[in-house]
């Protein structure tokens, strides 16, 4: 067997990059170790409306839950304020998706390009001859083969065996990985149109809870936490006590939140997604970022391929555009996620009391200043945040 590009892992960022490698030509194999692509689902599931002009496809019903006008952002005493559309602080405005459902819809969508697939299909090794990756050893069925490629992109999530493999280092500090579980819930009471994020230390310490709506009372009721003596399925548990809902699904898994590893490529090679760990550091998203670099892969690959050249110095060209794409955006919120992770409870609280019922865009700077008069220790928050955002 033998292939221009052979990726391994078919979820968003491994779909991505097949489906623009073979948009782009090439003869693609995309292995994944599951037996169905997009299940268990590990996600929240929303993303923004930009991810869809990305992949250049238009949002389909068939996997569009709701439509996302904006966030209510809850502390712990229960104060909140409201964050809408898209605004100086991020872009608030999107889709909360059925990743059950768009997973297998883009691995579709590649398949359809000329990319073949293989489910159930493990990869037990690396083919590499004079420092080159050259393809993967598979093991499918019971059947173990060589599979030869001049690329191989690794997007087998949170650290990737196959990175590993080709000697690049993904292992997280066990600080920098958040853990997270999640409900989807039956008869949940909310704006379907707003995302809702709870604060607090009694409730998600070291991170956040989500409830995000699917629509018809159904939602994601979720939480990541950091350095706790509990697990995640506890906070879980403890919080949707309050709710009158019923979980009818629930997913464990772990998101970095490290920001992305050091190096992401080498001869013959290159990594994506959160294999890379391109994921952003204060909310956990990656649904979007794994698409914008999956498609620089897949694309890259392509030029790499019409070039006759897969060395580590041309590949590099893959590392330079995606940070040029998100790597300033994921700096900027390792940074905010280190303030946050310092406020608390008491902090949350003087905040949602001090941005209660105000429109955010129109936020004074002298306001601010007045504010923080007293409350000096706020300071670092607020210029960052808002002052600097203005």
């Amino acid at each position: 067997m033998k292939y221009d590009v052979v990726v391994v892992g078919g979820r968003l960022a491994g779909s991505t990059s097949s489906l623009f490698a073979s948009k782009g030509g090439l003869d693609v194999l995309m292995i994944e170790k599951r037996q169905e692509i997009g299940s268990p689902v590990q996600c929240a599931e929303f993303t923004t409306k930009d991810t869809f002009k990305i992949l250049e496809m238009n949002p389909s019903k068939k996997y569009l839950c709701t439509e996302i006008e904006g966030v209510d952002f809850y502390a712990p005493n229960g104060k909140h304020f409201r964050v809408k559309g898209n605004n100086l602080y991020g872009f608030m405005e999107g889709y909360v998706l059925e990743r059950k459902i768009f997973d297998k819809q883009l691995a579709i969508e590649s398949a359809k390009a000329g990319t073949d697939i293989m489910v159930k299909t493990i990869v037990k090794d690396l083919i590499i001859k004079d420092g080159y990756v050259g393809g993967v050893v598979a093991k499918h069925l019971g059947k173990t083969f060589d599979i030869k490629a001049d690329i191989v992109i690794a997007a087998d999530g949170l650290e990737s065996t196959v990175a590993n493999m080709a000697g690049l280092e993904t292992v997280n500090q066990s600080e920098d990985i958040a853990s997270c579980a999640q409900y989807e819930m039956v008869g949940v009471n909310l704006d379907p149109n707003y995302l809702q994020i709870h604060q607090g230390g009694g409730i998600a310490p070291g991170g956040y809870l989500w409830i995000f709506p699917k629509g018809n009372s159904v939602a994601n009721v979720g939480l990541g936490v950091r350095n706790t003596k509990e697990t995640a399925y506890y906070y879980l548990n403890k919080f949707i006590k309050k709710l009158d809902a019923t979980p009818v699904e629930l997913n464990i898994g772990g998101v970095p939140v490290s920001g992305p590893i050091d190096k992401t490529f080498s001869s013959g090679f290159m990594v994506v997604g959160d294999a890379a760990a391109q994921v952003d550091p204060v909310n956990g998203g990656g649904i979007k970022n794994s698409i914008t670099c999956g498609r620089i892969a897949g694309e890259v690959a392509v030029e790499a391929i019409e070039n006759e050249d897969t060395s580590s110095k041309y590949l590099k060209k893959y590392e330079d555009l995606w940070r040029l794409a998100i790597g300033k955006n994921l700096e900027t919120s390792l940074k905010y996620r280190k303030i946050f992770e310092k406020l608390t409870d008491d902090d949350f609280n003087i905040l949602a009391g001090f941005l209660e019922n105000k429109d955010l865009n129109s936020i004074s700077k002298l306001s601010i200043l007045r504010f923080l008069k007293n409350y000096p220790h706020l300071i670092n928050l607020l210029i960052n945040v808002f002052i600097r955002n203005q």
